[in-house]
């Protein structure tokens, strides 16, 4: 049984000399990364898109059974809304190509605004991609959540392409009043709505946003815990991403995550040793 979990993120500023090895050049930080975690956020494409070489670096970073979500730029899915993308889509997916099987989905996140009456576009896009790839969407209009018929359509806009539905799990982060700056940032910024947990397809994706507190992080997350080792019982390979407002524990929450459904589930395939952030000493 294959459980991924992983972060936003393979470098981040509180990890360095405390979780990973500090100085790093940046061709080994994802390197590092992968000895903690067995799956990444590829929230940089979203800005802009890599350079080949830069794809392949990844991939010679990586092993074989580390995993991807890359996110389509946002002039395909923000600006132009999944039209009339044809050169930029095909550009990005040759960016990507080197990272071949690491690619676990195309992760197609669409604004807030993207609604019920736009899933005409999203089906033709949807029909209109290649087939070598995986992919999940990710929607943030609040009637997918609240209204059944809504819900369901989308649903079957996904189900047409073999699509998973990304759910961003915000729910523990809006349970109370922000206690921290980067809480209350998070508050004004991060969609607030209903937690989805039903899986559309064999590889179903969670991204979870707890708080800067380690305990109520944990504590939120038991629903999750128990929803993945369900998944995995089912035949399925959930990847799951931790998220915290400040990230600063989130690459060990990922792993204590992968601990947690482990306890339920023994036979989940353990994540490897990390790499210790400073040299072992004489004495």
């Amino acid at each position: 049984m294959r459980l991924h979990v992983g972060c936003a993120m393979w470098t981040h500023s509180p990890w360095q000399g405390r979780y990973l090895p500090h100085p790093l050049p940046p061709r080994e930080r994802l390197k590092s990364y992968a000895t903690w975690c067995n799956a990444v956020e590829g929230n940089t494409t979203f800005y802009a898109t890599p350079s080949r070489s830069t794809v392949e670096s990844w991939a010679e970073q990586t092993p074989p059974d580390f995993r991807f979500v890359v996110k389509l730029p946002r002039s395909i899915t923000h600006e132009r809304r999944l039209a009339g993308i044809d050169d930029e889509l095909r550009a990005f997916l040759t960016a990507i190509e080197p990272l071949g099987p690491r690619n676990h989905a195309l992760w197609v996140q669409l604004p807030g605004s993207f609604g019920p009456a736009d899933l005409g576009a999203l089906a033709g896009f949807l029909r209109r991609l290649p087939g070598a790839y995986r992919y999940a969407v990710e929607v943030r209009h609040r009637s997918f959540f609240e209204d059944e018929r809504s819900e369901r359509l989308l649903e079957r806009v996904l189900a047409d392409v073999g699509a998973e539905w990304i759910p961003f799990d915000t729910v523990t982060l809006f349970r109370d009043r922000p206690a921290s700056d980067a809480e209350r940032d998070a508050w004004t910024k991060k969609p607030r709505v209903p937690r989805r947990s039903r899986a559309l397809t064999g590889r179903p994706i969670v991204r979870y946003l707890g708080r800067d507190d380690t305990a109520r992080t944990v504590e939120g997350w038991r629903h999750w815990v128990e929803t993945v080792t369900g998944w995995l019982r089912e035949g399925r390979s959930p990847t799951v991403f931790v998220h915290t407002p400040d990230n600063a524990e989130a690459l060990m929450l990922a792993r204590r995550f992968h601990d947690d459904v482990r306890a339920e589930l023994p036979e989940v395939e353990p994540l490897p040793e990390p790499v210790p952030a400073e040299p072992p000493t004489l004495f």
